[in-house]
């Protein structure tokens, strides 16, 4: 199973648009949101071709094979037109080896950990910076944002399995590469 993981569209249309191309190149099994899909929050410049009604419309096509969590920019509107469930604080994803804990990142984090086993994942957003690194006895990944990537970062994804995490461009470039 390959999962392709992203975070903070903030309702960019265009690079909703993106993200489903590379699902589709990349030839995933899944598409898991970590949060902040539509609304661009207060926080935030206005992204690409803002248009979170067209995010909706794109984001419906793949609604079977899409995994979401709630991120701090998501209301009960946003659940509202979404045909997939975004309200979970969390998702646990089983990689037979090791769990991965799927969260938006402004509550868990690396600075507040959620309960984990020793060799487990915390993969989460709201950063907007990616990460792909062994840490004291877990591992942390940050898909960054596809359409505000900040601090100097890039627009990217992460790929992942049971073998092993790539954190890659939009384009497909791979930035990292973890073996598990």
């Amino acid at each position: 199973m390959k999962w392709m993981i992203a975070s903070d569209l903030h309702g960019s249309a265009h690079w909703c648009r993106k993200l489903v191309e590379a699902f589709h190149r990349e030839q995933a099994d899944r598409l898991i949101l970590l949060g902040d899909t539509l609304y661009h929050g207060p926080r935030n410049p206005l992204p690409e071709e803002y248009d979170p009604k067209s995010c909706v419309a794109q984001l419906t096509e793949l609604s079977g094979r899409i995994v979401s969590v709630r991120g701090n920019c998501d209301a009960d509107v946003d659940q509202m037109v979404l045909p997939f469930p975004i309200m979970a604080e969390y998702a646990l994803l089983d990689l037979g080896s090791r769990l991965a804990f799927l969260t938006h990142g402004d509550r868990w984090n690396p600075d507040n950990l959620p309960a984990m086993a020793q060799g487990g994942l915390l993969i989460n957003g709201h950063t907007h910076v990616a990460a792909c690194e062994e840490r004291q006895g877990y591992w942390y990944m940050n898909p960054g944002s596809p359409s505000l990537p900040k601090d100097g970062g890039f627009r990217g994804y992460l790929l992942l399995s049971s073998q092993g995490a790539r954190l890659c461009h939009m384009d497909g470039t791979v930035e990292k590469e973890l073996d598990f």
